[in-house]
């Protein structure tokens, strides 16, 4: 009887376990079923054009265009992302990430720019405190046309443990002096594998400005993926995007895009900024045959004389000797003279990413 006594006990101690147990099994399983089952393609889609300008583009002058990762207004220089190394996938604050977004903002109205292409803007992310942080650019640069094309929707996504990133939406937005006409968003092909989950999803944004000779300035914006197995679904995206440019520049239209490639724009950035110690493997540099036979010409923004890369890492560690290259840059047809391309140093006071400018005349 005592032995049957003491056996009591310990069954129904198992009993609780096998019942945590089946019920964290129960819980892991309907998290991947819910994350598999929310995750989704945007598509292709019109995008609505807002803002109103009285400004006109036309041939023979010389104008300017800035392309900006503002990185959702998180990336000071103690920032890490976990993705880079760092152990953060959150802003520090509200209150540092308002106070950042209002300094992008006031650097971009103060570029003087004729077109500003800027990228990785939330509208409702935990990462930002699910901040709306279109406001911030259009209060401060209100006298442009823009559009905003959504780039990514994820699910909640439980990684980090410590700090789970969450639900992210973010996405490209595109200003005109000269008024944009209409504008599309453009799904780019993404990995297939998990992959696609860290990957979310991937678009461009493709806007028409009349010009007064009758053609049309096709603007692009995009931001290509990242943290990929190998660097190759972006090649693809790319080949995608020279073939759009392509085709407009064959109907007579002026072709511009610009963004953040995520891929070494000026072919071997090590050249200008050092080897680093761990590279990435989607960081690859641009192949120069993806654009033989086209009318499309890739622009690397550097100055010879004091090259400033376009992008650090994110890992937390001092400023100082981090790995850095140049991802941003630009693309434009044949009937485009490019006068000068660089990147703006802000010392990445705000972003992983530099800004960089482009100086062009319609031919």
């Amino acid at each position: 009887m005592k032995k049957e006594a003491s056996k009591k006990p310990l069954k129904k101690a198992l009993k609780i376990i096998g019942i945590i147990l089946l019920a964290l099994i129960l819980l892991l399983v309907g998290y991947v079923a819910y994350v598999l089952i929310s995750f989704h393609r945007i598509g292709d889609q019109p995008i609505p054009v807002e803002g109103t300008t009285s400004g006109t583009l036309e041939t023979g002058t010389e104008y300017k265009v800035v392309s900006y990762n503002i990185g959702f207004g998180a990336y000071e220089p103690d920032f890490g992302f976990f993705m880079d190394g760092g152990d953060r996938a959150w802003a520090w604050s509200k209150e540092r990430l308002v106070k950042n977004l209002r300094n992008i903002a006031d650097f971009l109205k103060n570029q003087d720019a004729d077109l500003l292409l800027i990228q990785e803007i939330d509208i409702d992310s935990t990462r930002s405190y699910h901040v709306d942080e279109r406001p911030y650019l259009t209060e401060a640069i209100g006298w442009m046309t823009y559009t905003f094309a959504q780039n990514y929707d994820s699910p909640f996504l439980f990684y980090p443990i410590t700090q789970p990133s969450g639900v992210a939406r973010a996405g490209l937005m595109t200003f005109s002096e000269a008024p944009i006409v209409s504008a599309e968003r453009v799904e780019l092909p993404i990995e297939s594998g998990l992959t696609k989950l860290l990957d979310l999803d991937r678009c461009y944004s493709r806007n028409r400005i009349a010009l007064q000779n009758g053609a049309e300035l096709v603007l692009y914006n995009l931001h290509l993926s990242a943290y990929t197995s190998d660097g190759t679904i972006a090649t693809e995206q790319l080949t995608l995007l020279i073939a759009d440019m392509q085709s407009e520049y064959e109907k007579g239209n002026y072709c511009i895009a610009g963004g953040d490639f995520n891929k070494d724009v000026l072919e071997d950035s090590s050249v200008y900024f050092g080897k680093p110690d761990v590279e990435y493997t989607w960081a690859q540099s641009i192949p120069e045959e993806m654009f033989r036979g086209t009318n499309v010409t890739l622009i690397r923004p550097v100055d010879e004389s004091n090259p400033v890369a376009s992008w650090r890492n994110a890992d937390g560690t001092p400023l100082e000797g981090r790995y850095r290259l140049t991802l941003d840059g630009f693309m434009v047809t044949d009937n485009i003279e490019v006068l000068d391309a660089n990147v703006i140093d802000t010392d990445f006071a705000y972003s992983d990413h530099n800004p960089v400018e482009m100086h062009f005349i319609l031919k």
